[in-house]
């Protein structure tokens, strides 16, 4: 989830959190937790628990989990980590929400965390001390960005929000599977069709309040455990039957995540293809030097033979195009298993077009691979016009120009080339303009 102003609500967090954790038990390693508790000035504990911390936290940012993306803003999880422990330092009150914490286990428990399992209950304090302190820091940094009032408690509730729909899109992903489920989310019995919510739900901008209330609503009977918006905690008593706030709540967040989205839509699809390209021409260029002869380049005298296999192939015409596998060919399944599609995706997608339509007429002579390419670069990966049986199933859309070139056994630039080939070809042929 993307706010105004916010670091700490996308899902790089979790390595953040688990960052900050193994460093803190580090740090208390070299020092006991005893020496946090009370007596202790407060001010001395927690600047000498941030000095302690801060040097694991530079050392860790030298490995993979440090260097590891934390957010779609470019901070690395120890960037991020170690801003919230300068936080920490600069917010003393929520230090000393944590001694108290580990001082009442400790009365509990004696030196707990030297026990059998007591890391892990240190650890977990550890945990929800800077799960607080997060929310506070970006609601601090909203209010900032925005000019508007905002709460942990509201940056929680837009947490809330976003989780609850990445659900709902599971759960419309799958619908078949929960029908039920889904059916109640959405009001109405599922009958065998495809529910046409289930193709509009694109982004959280497309999720309608209605849908977050019933969903919650239906938790405890589907899941066992009741909805955040069902439960007797008063955390969300603002969002309770109130589908108005919770549609505004949604689209802000929608239309943040639009604003903030790369606007590199037309690209992605050839994402990677220079390298693809590079790698075919160091393939064919070790190729060509493992098969060349010792020696200087010299000039060959053509043979006799090779002459005269070369006008009876000119006369022939040029070689015909591979036959089209079979409906039954394991390779083509094969092929689309390789790039996580359904192993009769072949078969079912090239099925699903109208055979008497122009543009099949049109591309008969192409693949399945570059009739989807050439959609895929004309309509987009997601227009509404395609069968479900072209779509990615774990996407909704169009395969990528990866995933083509995988089912065609070919590199990226030749179905770019094939593709751009087909492209120019209906445009020549277009009906307004085709020549006779």
């Amino acid at each position: 989830m993307r706010l105004p102003g916010t670091r700490y609500q996308e899902p790089g967090w979790e390595q953040v959190r688990k960052l900050l954790g193994a460093c803190s038990l580090e740090a208390f390693a070299h020092g006991d937790p005893a020496e946090l508790l009370p007596p202790a000035p407060g001010g001395e504990a927690l600047a000498a628990y941030v000095d302690l911390l801060a040097g694991r936290l530079h050392a860790a940012s030298r490995g993979a989990r440090g260097q590891a993306a934390a957010n779609s803003y470019g901070d690395s999880v120890a960037e991020l980590a170690l801003l919230l422990a300068y936080e920490l330092a600069a917010r003393p009150t929520d230090f000393e929400a944590f001694r108290s914490a580990v001082e009442a286990e400790h009365a509990r428990a004696p030196f707990f965390w030297r026990q059998p399992g007591g890391e892990a209950l240190l650890r977990k304090k550890l945990n929800d001390m800077f799960a607080v302190l997060r929310d506070k820091v970006d609601a601090d940094n909203y209010q900032a960005a925005c000019g508007r009032p905002c709460s942990p408690n509201r940056i929680y509730a837009y947490r809330m929000l976003d989780t609850a729909y990445g659900e709902i899109a599971r759960l419309f992903a799958a619908w078949r599977e929960h029908r039920e489920q889904v059916g109640a989310i959405l009001g109405r019995p599922l009958t065998d069709a495809l529910p046409i919510e289930v193709r509009q739900l694109t982004s959280i901008a497309g999720c309608r309040p209605e849908w977050i209330l019933r969903w919650s609503a239906t938790r405890e009977r589907f899941n066992g455990a009741p909805g955040p918006l069902h439960t007797r905690s008063k955390r969300f008593d603002s969002l309770k039957e109130n589908a108005l706030k919770i549609g505004e709540m949604l689209a802000e967040i929608g239309e943040y995540e639009s604003l903030s989205a790369n606007r590199d839509r037309d690209w992605l699809q050839d994402a990677d293809t220079s390298a693809a390209w590079m790698e075919d021409y160091w393939r064919v260029l070790g190729e060509s030097q493992a098969a060349s002869t010792p020696g200087p380049d010299v000039i060959l005298e053509a043979r006799e033979e090779e002459l005269k296999g070369e006008s009876e192939f000119a006369g022939e015409g040029a070689a015909e195009p591979a036959p089209p596998l079979e409906d039954d060919d394991p390779l083509a399944a094969r092929r689309a298993q390789s790039v996580s599609l359904p192993p009769g995706f072949v078969v079912a997608a090239g099925a699903a077009q109208d055979p008497g339509s122009w543009s099949a007429r049109m591309l008969a002579g192409d693949s399945l691979a570059v009739r989807l390419a050439v959609y895929l670069k004309l309509l987009g990966p997601e227009d509404e016009s395609y069968p479900d049986a072209w779509r990615d199933p774990a996407t909704n859309a169009l395969p990528t120009m990866a995933q083509l070139a995988v089912l065609d056994a070919v590199s990226l630039p030749t179905l770019r080339k094939r593709r751009d080939a087909a492209i120019a070809k209906l445009s020549a042929e277009l009906p307004n303009g085709r020549s006779t």
